[in-house]
């Protein structure tokens, strides 16, 4: 589906679309609040109505309230170019996942642990007595940020808000029901977060009844009150909501916290006293909240979302008149004023953080919170002045969102939104949305992430983990949560249409070092991809997605998959016979050490130019035109120019070995494209790969482990765990210069085995696929009439009568393929369901769906987003571009080899048996 209405409209606009130069300077260029005429237009007419970008003066001078950008005492660009200097060049909208801490935070802290010695704060010498009293300062300044004092509230420390809220539901003091007695209620608000919505399963297990309300529920029994109903009865009733939704920004009233409990306003009508939780961590990371005036019994917080360092610690800050109250069976280190090991008896410590704080803290965490509210009151002033400056940020972003409109009329985006952006008071600093095309459809957010992440902008899509709200704002039953479910998609994952309805959504959010120009440079990203695409198409299409189908990075199966087991090297796949794989050098001796194919060399030949030595009877309709291999994952291919051995895994030393960085992550073009300079030649003959790169000079590494003793190190291929072992210092050497950081070459071992997740075929039973380094398919394979009409596409002139050249030879290294053929129509191999080539049997096992990586031109290592995007725009479907094979377990009692010049046979479902007949006489190709 593409922005199909209006399609005219686009078409007289078009030309001026695709340059557009600024009135004046952007806004954001200079002085953010300065007023003059600063917009957007197009070259040589006007913009076309419903895309122009707002500009921020008329914005700030339509305001009805006085706004506020910035912190006064300094220019926010510079402070963005002093204390976050690593976002250059990239937009960060995820602050609601995780904000960004400044280079002076950091600095701080880390002189502070260079110059004192913290010990223990458990233990009695000098060094643990100064982190006792660093960490209880910290205290003070956490409760004095949220202006209360250690006589009306404690601060339990936790590894995140989560934890304070298992800690409360744990705690908490529940009266299971009875035949006489309702007992507790556990009410939550459904617009909540995943943390908030599990202590029901505590609840449950003490015999407790949770029931979840809905804002509208509680907003109707604000309006109406509810009599005080038996003020002297005494069971304890928790009500759980969050300050600020984490899924649309939207900020329930603090009001709640008094109404409830004092029994003015009650959640569900029952007799009792109400205590409330205030789920804060959303909240407090760009706003101020006054527990003088607000005084919730427990307030759970996450630290990260506040400095963005460090992570893994937050807080419960307990009202003390609740502390008494609660509970606790469980008791750790430091914890108990006395106890007996020998007899049950043990007598907690008075203080409630020292009776909750079970173990060691992370003191030295809890020090450098010191240094965050340091950092936070030097660089803006205080948390008032942040919540201004993002909420002019999003107020603006949405007053510009909004008025975008198609040709036809009809609304780019749609908001989920429970306030109209009018004040900080009702709303936070997120925006979410779905982009819709020009008909109302929406389009999927996968899609969208991946648009954003060629404009490096960084988004958040999904659910948030709050399903609740999820579910409430596009309208997603809970039954269509279930089949959602059954159809394969969990949460977490980027299926993001079943059955062209939304899975999820978009969500943007500001920080407090966020700028103008992030805010710009998102809108403009809509505008160019949605209202003014290349040739009048838009970039982002509404299409389905089926369940299920996940999608792949940088080669083939480099989509995360659920494997099971490990990957073995091709020494582990040889018969214990291996008299004939030690004739491999003669057999191949073709294909030794060959460099890449000269420009006049590749694709342009005839099969029959090829390969000479295939009989030309053979050259049909299908012909295998070139085989690549990648020893090295993620790195530059090997171009086989004739035959090349098969083995279980694959192609013969087909990603065999991969590149990790210093904490053994494995590397990708994604993060370092400079991979693909990487060139590995293999030479069976010499047993050796030898390994180029420009400005190196060439290295051998031997192809399998020597007689040397090795290291195993366990290393994960997606979300798979492998066995490898480092192949010495030499390479890591050569490597991490080229890289300028360390870095290592590691190799699978031969003795461990890994299955694919998909079984090869329904008739043969427990049969699967043995993987190497892939993620989740031995072969892709793409059709090179497929990458003609791509580039096609691709080479249409533009408005000025420039070519923009993209050559066969360009596009198919892109892509990262095993196998090519030379098909006769585009894309009819996602019709296939198996395929012979010789005496080889594949099953195709679905389409490649493609991200960023292809983007990447795999001779300079440069980025270009227009291959991604014409796919974007051009596929019925998501970006999928080739497809993924697995074959059979061979019988390797005689080599089998896969060819250039190959005939293949494609197998539909419906004419599988009549191929068969047809693939054995021609199978004596290959072997």
């Amino acid at each position: 589906m593409d922005c199909a209405a209006g399609r005219r409209g686009r078409a007289q606009a078009r030309r001026g679309w695709s340059r557009w130069v600024p009135a004046l300077q952007g806004p954001g260029s200079s002085q953010p609040g300065r007023r003059g005429p600063q917009t957007w237009v197009m070259a040589g007419e006007a913009a076309l109505p419903g895309a122009e970008l707002l500009p921020f003066a008329r914005f700030l001078d339509s305001s009805a309230r006085g706004l506020a950008y910035g912190y006064g005492q300094g220019s926010l660009r510079e402070l963005r170019a002093r204390e976050f200097g690593r976002l250059a060049g990239t937009v960060y909208l995820d602050h609601a996942g995780a904000t960004l801490f400044p280079q002076s935070q950091l600095t701080s802290f880390t002189n502070d642990l260079i110059g004192n010695v913290y010990g223990n704060p458990h233990s009695q010498n000098i060094s643990s007595k100064l982190t006792h009293d660093t960490v209880e300062q910290v205290r003070y300044r956490v409760l004095a940020h949220f202006h209360t004092t250690p006589e009306d509230y404690s601060v339990i420390f936790t590894s995140g808000a989560t934890a304070a809220l298992k800690l409360v539901a744990e705690a908490f003091p529940w009266v299971s029901g009875g035949p006489e007695s309702g007992g507790s209620q556990f009410c939550y608000l459904t617009d909540s977060h995943t943390s908030v919505v599990g202590m029901r399963e505590v609840a449950r297990a003490m015999g407790v009844t949770s029931t979840p309300v809905s804002p509208e529920d509680v907003r109707l029994a604000e309006k109406r009150g509810v009599a005080i109903t038996d003020p002297d009865c005494p069971l304890p009733h928790l009500f759980c909501y969050p300050a600020q939704s984490n899924f649309s920004g939207t900020r329930y009233p603090l009001s709640w916290i008094a109404e409830v409990k004092s029994g003015r306003m009650c959640p569900v009508s029952t007799p009792g006293k109400w205590f409330v939780l205030l789920d804060a961590a959303s909240y407090v990371s760009t706003s101020p909240l006054d527990l003088s005036v607000h005084r919730a019994d427990f307030v759970p917080i996450s630290f990260y979302k506040i400095f963005g360092f460090p992570t893994g610690l937050g807080a419960l800050l307990v009202n003390n008149q609740t502390a008494s109250l609660l509970r606790k069976s469980y008791f750790g280190g430091g914890t108990a004023a006395a106890y007996l090991a020998g007899e049950d008896f043990y007598i907690p410590r008075e203080s409630v953080a020292e009776r909750f704080e079970d173990g060691t803290i992370s003191f030295l965490d809890v020090i450098a919170l010191k240094h965050g509210f340091d950092a936070l009151e030097r660089l803006t002033g205080g948390m008032e002045h942040i919540r201004q400056h993002t909420f002019t940020l999003t107020q603006y972003t949405y007053a510009a969102l909004s008025t975008l409109r198609y040709p036809n009329g009809a609304p780019v985006v749609r908001v989920y939104s429970d306030s109209e952006f009018s004040s900080p008071d009702v709303q936070g600093p997120i925006i979410n949305f779905n982009v819709l095309d020009d008909n109302g459809n929406i389009i999927g957010y996968s899609q969208v992430d991946k648009m954003a992440s060629l404009h490096n902008i960084q988004v958040r899509t999904g659910c948030f983990c709050n399903t609740g709200a999820c579910q409430r704002h596009l309208g997603i039953s809970s039954d269509k949560v279930k089949r959602n479910l059954q159809a394969g998609h969990v949460c977490g994952d980027d299926v993001d249409l079943i059955d062209g309805q939304p899975t999820g959504s978009v969500r943007i959010s500001f920080g407090y070092m966020s700028t103008l120009e992030d805010a710009q440079a998102f809108l403009r990203f809509i505008i160019a991809t949605c209202l003014c695409p290349s040739h009048g198409q838009s970039l982002l299409q509404a299409t389905p997605r089926e369940a299920g189908v996940p999608p792949a990075e940088d080669e083939v199966g480099a989509t995360p998959a659920a494997v099971d087991g490990s990957s073995p090297s091709y020494q582990e796949d040889t018969p214990t016979d291996s008299c004939v794989w030690n004739k491999l050098p003669t057999a191949v001796g073709a294909v030794g050490l060959h460099p890449p194919l000269s420009e006049a060399d590749r694709t342009q030949e005839t099969p029959s130019e090829k390969a000479p030595g295939v009989p030309s009877k053979v050259l049909g309709t299908h012909v295998v035109t070139n085989l690549y291999l990648y020893p090295i994952k993620s790195c530059a291919a090997f171009e086989v120019k004739a035959s090349w051995p098969v083995g279980h895994q694959g192609l013969l030393y087909d990603r065999n070995w991969m590149v990790v960085n210093h904490n053994g992550i494995c590397m990708s073009q994604k993060q370092e494209p400079r991979l693909c300079l990487i060139q590995p030649f293999i030479d069976l003959q010499q047993k050796i790969m030898v390994v180029k790169a420009p400005g190196m000079a060439p290295i051998k590494v031997p192809l399998e482990e020597n007689n040397e003793p090795t290291q195993i190190c366990q290393s994960k291929v997606c979300a798979d765990r492998v066995n490898t072992y480092d192949c010495g210092e030499k390479i890591s050497s050569w490597l991490s210069e080229f890289f300028g950081r360390p870095c290592h070459l590691i190799k699978q071992s031969s003795n461990f085995q890994r299955h694919a997740k998909k079984k090869y075929s329904k008739d043969q039973s427990g049969t699967t696929a043995t993987l190497s380094l892939v993620n989740e398919a031995q072969y892709l394979l793409i059709n090179r009439s497929s990458v003609l009409e791509l580039q096609r596409q691709l080479n249409i002139c533009n408005e000025n009568g420039k070519e923009e050249l993209f050559s066969v030879e360009d596009l198919i290294p892109r892509f990262r393929a095993n196998i090519i053929t030379n098909g006769t129509k585009p894309f009819e191999e996602e019709k296939w369901d198996e395929i012979a080539i010789g005496s080889i049997r594949f099953q195709v096992v679905g389409p490649c769906h493609r991200c960023q990586m292809i983007c990447i031109d795999q001779q300079t290592g440069q980025r270009n987003q227009d291959v991604f995007q014409k796919l974007s725009e051009s596929r019925e479907r998501k970006v999928n571009f080739g497809v993924y094979l697995m074959h059979a377990p061979l019988d390797l009692s005689s080599p089998s080899f896969l060819s250039v010049g190959s005939q293949v046979l494609p197998m539909l479902k419906e004419n599988i048996a009549h191929n068969l007949a047809a693939s054995e006489k021609h199978q004596d190709v290959t072997s």
